[in-house]
């Protein structure tokens, strides 16, 4: 067990026969108290058979077999599923393409020990930084995150990261059950959650590093996903601050110009 309590890495993986084994060898190195769930969607490459071949050899790693590809957000929903009904006291989501180097994890469990509710290891605050990745994927990440800030009037500088750790009573107070976000639009989803319902959400830095083998999941859609969720969320929160600031206007409470 760790500072922070019990812990459990979530790892979704489709087609990732190339990176899996080494990526788990390396958390289980670095974060021998903690434990991993593959959350595999029955990956026509193999995935799932050498995550079982790895949860065999090691009682710290488990595996969620899924019908079929349904999404990262989908995947993720399922591991905290597994993860809340087993006592788990925090829940991590990590990359299974090495991007999230498992060497930083203590960190963010150091930020949860320390009174966090969610923690993000965030690529855009001072200390964090990417590498190998072409200036258009940067481009997309911080226009991503910045468009997304300003749209829902938030202080978080990485909305889009998927290096994260939550408290258990965290996932319990964010409403998982009507999540239907997936890809980017998931992790900014989840921490708009956090947000709205006055969690302390902390960033710590981490560095990213662009997949070696393996490709992608990142498609045009799921950008046009969180485009069009977050103007959406954008609009019905100010329409929501908009009637509160009417509401106490009717009442006769004093309001703030500007």
């Amino acid at each position: 067990m760790t500072e922070a309590g019990r812990v459990l890495v979530v790892v979704p993986t489709y087609d990732e026969r190339e990176n899996l084994e080494l990526v788990i060898g390396r958390l289980r190195a670095a974060n021998p108290d903690v434990d991993v769930l593959v959350a595999d969607d029955a990956s026509p490459d193999g995935t799932g058979e050498i995550a079982d071949r790895l949860a065999a050899a090691d009682p710290h790693v488990q595996v969620l077999h899924r019908p079929g590809k349904q999404g990262l957000g989908a995947a993720y929903l399922a591991g905290f599923a597994w993860g809340l009904e087993r006592g788990y006291d925090v829940l991590v989501e990590m990359d299974a393409d090495g991007s999230h180097q498992p060497e930083q994890l203590p960190r963010l469990l150091q930020a949860l020990a320390a009174g966090a509710d969610v923690v993000l290891g965030s690529r855009w605050v001072p200390g964090g930084r990417v590498e190998n990745w072409p200036a258009h994927r940067k481009l997309i990440s911080r226009g991503g995150t910045t468009y997304a800030r300003l749209a829902l009037g938030v202080g978080v500088h990485d909305m889009t990261g998927g290096y994260r750790a939550f408290r258990a009573s965290a996932l319990r107070a964010l409403d998982l059950a009507d999540v239907a976000s997936q890809g980017y639009c998931f992790q900014i989803d989840l921490a708009w959650r956090a947000v709205q319902r006055g969690l302390l959400l902390v960033e710590v830095p981490i560095t990213f590093v662009e997949r070696e083998r393996g490709q992608s999941k990142m498609g045009g859609g799921i950008v046009r996903e969180a485009l069009t969720r977050v103007t959406a969320w954008g609009v019905q929160h100010r329409v929501e601050q908009l009637r509160s600031l009417r509401g106490r206007a009717a009442d006769g409470a004093p309001s703030r110009q500007g």
